[in-house]
């Protein structure tokens, strides 16, 4: 049987900055695939409070008429990338229809390195606070690394170099930049209500209630949310360390598992083709799948 940390020693075996893919793969597909998608889902709705990411949301009607495909899409272009690699021809398709919807808007590179740093730092915060345990050093340097290629993939400038280069980005992004936005406070709504529709309907406002609890003040007040009482924080953040110290104590996961295959992807339940994603254009920041009978247009990359 796998020992609980012997993944951990043999992430610590390989070169974060030659073996990056693969230790991040390690990490999310192994170690941490709950926490992940948790985190990254919070580091997507960190980028609704900067106004001119919200608003170009809000705008498009992606994430507040067709929230759940946008969801599914834009989670499994990634997911291709980090189960296929950057090289291959799923990885290449997806990287691709990204690109290709980020020509179609006026999207300023600031806003492009923020939502990167968005994807390397909240999941070391999460893991920080509600992880079964802390990232180390190695997977620290291979996240910074795996975002640098995936930056430099999609025509990004001035990507930060190391973790740390990321988490100072995005602290001053985000101490500029917050603040309210009507058709933000529509889509993190939309969100919200998406995210309470993946359990039963009485539960739906239990889920509003603990998703509010775990926003920092800096989300709160952009949105103009009233911040949730002590008991409700206590109550949801702990229920989430009590869960870390129970992972702790169980068999590690012997395969690994990707996006595509967690119960909040409902939008493709026979299958999909990294190339048949959804519709084109999808707009906003991230996600860009085309319709079904399309092919990949190799100029577009």
């Amino acid at each position: 049987m796998v020992e609980r940390y012997a993944r951990l020693k043999e992430i610590q075996r390989l070169d974060p900055e030659r073996d990056f893919l693969e230790i991040y793969r390690l990490t999310v597909t192994y170690e941490f695939p709950w926490d992940i998608t948790r985190a990254l889902e919070l580091a997507l709705y960190r980028t609704y409070a900067v106004p001119s990411i919200g608003r170009l949301l809000a705008e498009t009607g992606e994430l507040t008429e067709r929230s759940q495909k946008r969801y599914d899409d834009t989670a499994l272009l990634l997911d291709a990338v980090v189960e296929h690699g950057f090289d291959s021809e799923d990885g290449r398709t997806a990287v691709r229809r990204i690109n290709r919807m980020h020509r179609s808007y006026d999207i300023s590179n600031d806003d492009m390195r923020y939502v990167l740093c968005t994807f390397v730092v909240t999941p070391k915060r999460w893991l920080d606070t509600y992880g079964w345990r802390r990232l180390s050093g190695h997977e620290q340097r291979a996240f910074a690394a795996y975002y640098r290629t995936l930056g430099a993939r999609m025509g990004i400038q001035d990507v930060p170099r190391t973790y740390e280069d990321f988490e100072h980005a995005l602290d001053a992004y985000e101490d500029e930049h917050f603040g309210w936005d009507e058709g933000a406070r529509a889509v993190s709504d939309a969100t919200l209500d998406l995210m309470g529709s993946w359990y039963p309907r009485p539960l739906a406002p239990v889920v509003r209630k603990a998703t509010l609890a775990l926003l920092d003040d800096a989300l709160l007040r952009a949105f103009r949310y009233g911040r949730p009482g002590p008991a409700a924080r206590a109550l949801t953040r702990g229920a989430l360390r009590l869960r870390a110290r129970a992972v702790r104590f169980m068999p590690p996961r012997t395969r690994a598992h990707h996006a595509r295959q967690n119960p909040e992807i409902k939008g493709y339940p026979e299958g999909y083709e990294v190339a048949r994603l959804g519709t084109f254009p999808t707009p906003g920041v991230w996600g860009c799948p085309v319709p079904r009978g399309r092919t990949p247009d190799a100029s577009a990359e």
